[in-house]
């Protein structure tokens, strides 16, 4: 171990835009993926959406201290740096690489959220990560590995989106627009309530939590049982053990407290999935914003490639970087993110958002194709304060408890899937078994909706050059070229975050103008 008092220029100076860029883009990643976690929540109402925060971002910090095996995928496996060494500069390489990436995504994140556009953390990591060890070393990029973490990406895409509207539409089938009718509940609340619950607490104790010691004890247990019968059948009875317990449970409180429990019964249930899902996050999107500065740090203080990257992350770090997530949270952009998130799946007939005209145009061809069957989620209500019930508290359940099992699966397998992906799909998938593009803004929601996958894609693109040719500017002209990206990041934040703004005020003003045509029809006339 080498003291820090003895490196070179180029590497203190990489050394102070590693820790200094750790902090920016870990609140970059909490600013914009706050979305993810309370916008199920805050759009039912169910919490006002600083106190959603506030809960989320206490168990975002739990879960990052718990982080799980996904933050060595991000650090080493993605590309290897020990195949660097062929290089005679490997560990000015390797400085490069990581410091290109925080560059590139702190900008990228900034601008997202400044338009509320809701991007992927992670996917962005993974191109970030594949362009600039392409412009540095093409041989060290893991292919197979990166493969398997975009396929990761798409599948949780996928069984998210299957598993939402299937989950949705049935729920809803059953209780309908009677999520507090006691009768109702009476006859489905805990069948319902406590598969949610079950799922809920199965994923993130055995797949979120596997490396804490008791949980590593149940898991010995169900080992055990497998052994005896069929592969996966020891999961599969703890779970219908749990789905029974939780059924019981709650149709018990519901006999004893009756009205009371019956309106409470959903409201609690979307706020415990809010808490496993910001956990699950703070386990594998923690790799998203830590893992190129930790690495970084590490190099540096081994001076050694192949040492550097098999170093343990300290605990206190990991808990440092979970609170700098927190603090991204309470962020300006971080409501903008989640106002425009929850607007997108919203049963409100006119919402405020924005999207471009061939967006626009292709969903309105797509929704002519959508059957004539009335929307079978209950119309917007309105709460005392005049705020406006995006979600009913039961689809915010399903939301959050798909989204969580999701993430805390994929994080024990240590894949840093996309928490914004993820979370983005239950709520369309969730909207589509509600019918919810049936009336008012249908199609601007759901081009919206196009316009965010498409800005997506455009991501992963931008990623990819943006950081090739900053990780080549860093390591050809080292701190001048470090100087020179910096630069350009701060221009680009500054225009893009007043284009964002003025776009911002444009969206209200054509919300109200829908909304209220007979003010506007003189004008036209």
């Amino acid at each position: 171990m080498i003291e820090f008092s003895t490196l070179s220029t180029f590497q203190l100076a990489c050394l102070v835009l590693a820790v200094g860029m750790l902090i920016w883009d870990t609140v970059e990643v909490g600013r914009n993926d706050a979305a993810n976690l309370v916008n199920a929540v805050f759009g039912a109402r169910v919490l006002r959406r600083q106190t959603a925060v506030v809960v989320a971002g206490l168990a975002v910090v739990v879960g990052a201290v718990l982080s799980s095996d996904v933050i060595d995928t991000a650090r080493k496996e993605i590309f290897d740096p020990v195949g660097l060494g062929v290089l005679d500069d490997a560990l000015r390489a390797a400085l490069a690489i990581y410091c290109s990436v925080y560059i590139v995504d702190t900008v990228l994140l900034y601008s997202y959220s400044a338009f509320g556009m809701p991007i992927s953390t992670t996917a962005c990591l993974v191109f970030e990560l594949l362009g600039a060890a392409l412009a540095i070393q093409a041989s060290t990029v893991n292919w197979g590995k990166a493969g398997t973490v975009m396929a990761g990406i798409v599948c949780s895409i996928v069984l998210t989106g299957f598993a939402a509207f299937l989950i949705q539409r049935a729920v809803r089938g059953a209780i309908r627009d009677r999520s507090t009718h006691l009768a109702t509940l009476l006859l489905h609340g805990g069948w319902v309530g406590g598969g949610l619950a079950a799922g809920l607490s199965y994923f993130l104790l055995l797949k979120g939590m596997k490396n804490v010691s008791w949980v590593q004890q149940i898991s010995s247990w169900l080992s055990l049982l497998n052994d005896t019968v069929e592969m996966g059948v020891g999961g599969a009875l703890l779970l219908l053990f749990m789905w029974g317990v939780f059924a019981i449970l709650i149709h018990v409180l519901l006999v004893v407290y009756r009205r009371r429990a019956a309106r409470l019964l959903f409201p609690v249930l979307s706020v415990l999935g809010m808490i496993a899902m910001a956990f699950a996050f703070g386990q594998n999107d923690l790799a998203n914003c830590a893992s190129p500065g930790l690495a970084a740090f590490t190099l540096l203080r081994e001076q050694n490639v192949a040492i550097g990257t098999e170093v343990d992350i300290a605990w206190w770090m990991l808990l440092a970087c979970g609170l700098l997530l927190f603090v991204g949270m309470t962020t300006k952009n971080a409501g903008r993110v989640t106002k425009a998130a929850v607007s997108t799946g919203s049963v409100s007939d006119h919402v405020e958002l924005w999207a471009p005209r061939w967006c626009v145009r292709m969903a309105t061809r797509l929704l002519e194709f959508r059957g004539r069957a009335p929307a079978l989620a209950p119309r917007a209500a309105v709460t005392a304060a005049g705020k406006t019930m995006h979600y009913d508290p039961l689809r915010a359940c399903v939301i959050m408890s798909v989204s969580a099992s999701v993430i805390a699966t994929a994080s024990s397998r240590g894949l840093p899937v996309s928490t914004t992906y993820v979370a983005f799909a239950a709520v369309v998938a969730t909207g589509m078994a509600d019918r919810i593009f049936q009336r008012g803004d249908a199609a601007l929601k759901m081009g919206r909706a196009i316009w965010v996958v498409t800005s997506w894609v455009l991501s992963a693109l931008i990623a990819v050059a943006a950081t090739a040719l900053v990780a080549t500017a860093v390591y050809r002209l080292a701190i001048w070229g470090m100087v020179g990206c910096i630069a350009v990041n701060l221009l680009v934040r500054r225009v893009l975050k007043k284009r964002a703004d003025r776009q911002a005020r444009r969206v209200v003003e054509e919300a109200y103008e829908r909304a209220h045509p007979e003010e506007f029809a003189l004008e036209h006339e």
